[in-house]
């Protein structure tokens, strides 16, 4: 009878301390007053750790252990932990510390208290560690384990304590300026074009036949073919010069080549119908500019000599017989056959006004002719797609090539910079005309976005001073990602 009693006693024990292990203490457990903090490199974290409700067995000891969890990745980080014993589990480790046996803890806790079951106790918990990217967006949650008994076990699972351990940053909702570029009246163009065309020494009647003649004016037709009978534009003149070779004299030369040039106007009016009356015919003469050109990008032997007396002899007849004098005139043969060719030529510039196209005929027109286009013309085809889309940056980026010097041009392109992402390349352009008090709306908003943010205050402020409406808002909004 007394050996049954025994058995039902020690049953009960285990049972007993078999509730008291398996049960999750953390379910008693409160997590108050959690916040986050990012300080410089390091994310701090603190909270309240009430155990009011928390009776924990005599030998047991509680290991709560903060985890920082990544909300977009499986990346995560134990904080120290925190231990809560019972009143003999407590008594135990406090006698061996002062005896210089306290176990060797890894981690360290942050904290270790002894509970005092049915008795209010808080644990004032904090813990900075190193900040990573990922912890932006990352939430806290609380790890339970259990040591001292029969059957107790690790990792009996956890609680959330917070979706986020940090606020969510402030996203700013910067402006930025773009202007309406004034409607072109008359959109007046000219392009210009180049016929080295070859002439017989000392004539000026042009020979269809002759050298490579027939392949230079049949580019010549397609070009002022192509003008003419465009329907998009309307051939106002023609302006054709004449250049010449400096042999001779610079008075024959100007005279030979003016007639050149009037045997080219004369082909192009019977080719093409133009009338002879809007056709601007002269002759430059002697191009020592372009012969210059021409002597420096070579090899020819005696290089140096020849530039110096380009260089140095005033009088353009007297540089003749100076050149001629290089190694016994074979350098002057030399330039006869191998350079003045490339220097004689006929240029002509066509002038002409482009008509006006609706948003969809020049969706057309500045894939394949957008010289035709306005910046206004191009401004409204960059507004059908998207800020973001790559049409819409290559229609500024159209607009600067073939508006270098506009200031406007510059201004928007580099906008559509900045809605790419490309921050440092707007700051590039935009410095060609930094002292335009338009562009610094759009220099603060390149400087914001790279993070220097006093850089971007001073010239949202320049900017917000003037009454710029997008400068003032921007201000505001860096302040408040400053404040964050």
């Amino acid at each position: 009878m007394k050996t049954r009693i025994v058995y039902f006693i020690a049953a009960c024990a285990l049972a007993i301390s078999g509730t008291f292990a398996q049960s999750r203490y953390i379910n008693n457990v409160k997590f108050e007053n959690q916040t986050g903090v990012k300080e410089g490199g390091q994310v701090s974290v603190y909270m309240d750790i009430l155990l009011d409700a928390l009776k924990i067995n005599t030998n047991d000891m509680l290991i709560l252990t903060p985890v920082i969890t990544s909300n977009e990745s499986s990346e995560s980080m134990e904080l120290p932990p925190v231990f809560v014993t019972g009143k003999r589990r407590g008594k135990v480790l406090e006698r061996n510390i002062v005896l210089g046996n306290a176990p060797d803890f890894d981690p360290a806790p942050q904290a270790t208290v002894t509970r005092k079951n049915k008795s209010a106790q808080v644990v004032n918990y904090s813990a900075a560690v190193p900040f990573e990217n990922w912890m932006s967006s990352a939430s806290l949650t609380v790890k339970e384990s259990v040591k001292g008994c029969v059957d107790c076990r690790e990792n009996l699972g956890d609680v959330l304590v917070a979706n986020r351990i940090l606020p969510m940053e402030y996203v700013p909702t910067y402006k930025l300026t773009y202007i309406v570029p004034d409607v072109e009246p008359v959109k007046a163009r000219a392009d210009k074009y180049t016929a080295t065309l070859n002439f017989r020494v000392d004539k000026h009647n042009l020979e269809t036949s002759y050298m490579n003649n027939a392949a230079i004016l049949a580019e010549a037709d397609r070009i002022v073919s192509e003008l003419v009978s465009s329907n998009d534009l309307s051939v106002s003149d023609f302006d054709i010069v004449g250049y010449a070779s400096p042999e001779a004299s610079v008075v024959y030369n100007k005279a030979l080549s003016e007639r050149r040039a009037n045997a080219f106007a004369d082909y192009l009016s019977n080719k093409h119908n133009v009338p002879r009356n809007r056709m601007k015919v002269s002759g430059y003469g002697e191009d020592w500019i372009k012969t210059r050109e021409v002597i420096a990008a070579s090899n020819i032997a005696d290089k140096a000599e020849i530039l110096h007396i380009i260089d140095n002899v005033a009088n353009l007849d007297a540089r003749d017989p100076e050149l001629k004098k290089l190694s016994g005139g074979v350098t002057w043969q030399t330039l006869l056959r191998d350079y003045f060719s490339q220097v004689r030529r006929t240029e002509y510039t066509v002038s002409y006004v482009a008509r006006a196209f609706n948003v969809e005929e020049a969706k057309q027109i500045i894939r394949t002719n957008p010289k035709l286009l306005s910046l206004n013309e191009m401004y409204l085809v960059a507004q059908t797609y998207p800020d973001d889309s790559k049409e819409f940056k290559e229609v500024f980026d159209i607009a600067t090539r073939l508006y270098p010097n506009e200031p406007i041009a510059i201004l928007n392109s580099a906008a559509a910079d900045i809605e790419g992402g490309n921050n440092q390349a707007a700051i590039d352009r935009l410095n060609k005309i930094e002292t335009h008090p338009r562009v610094w709306n759009n220099l603060g908003v390149a400087y914001a976005r790279m993070g220097e943010y006093e850089k971007a205050k001073g010239y949202f402020e320049k900017a917000a001073v003037l009454d710029d409406a997008d400068a003032q808002h921007n201000l505001q909004e860096l302040e408040k990602t400053m404040a964050n």
